[in-house]
């Protein structure tokens, strides 16, 4: 499946043109590699996103063409969830 594809199934990403967004940025990487928005996904690989401040890690525990809103947290399984503060934070 289309990494783009997955991310918007999943809804980890609510649209796919935001999952391609944000994949062409260089934001989001497949088993620690750097991946494109037509990478392909499989059962076991780990995703790591960047969201602005926040960083997640998820493992695919299975892939569909569709699911409903409430099924979509079953597609994978949430590893690590990482907050980075602001940088500007001068830590007073």
């Amino acid at each position: 499946m289309r990494l783009d594809k997955f991310l918007k199934v999943s809804r980890l990403i609510k649209r796919r043109t935001v999952a391609k967004d944000v994949s062409e940025q260089g934001r989001v990487w497949i088993n620690g590699r750097e991946a494109k928005p037509s990478s392909t996904v499989k059962v076991g690989d780990e995703l790591t996103i960047q969201f602005g401040q926040k960083t997640i890690t998820v493992r695919i525990e299975r892939t569909a063409e569709s699911t409903r809103k409430d099924e979509a947290s079953e597609l994978y399984t949430l590893l690590k969830e990482e907050s980075k503060p602001p940088s500007d934070t001068l830590g007073w």
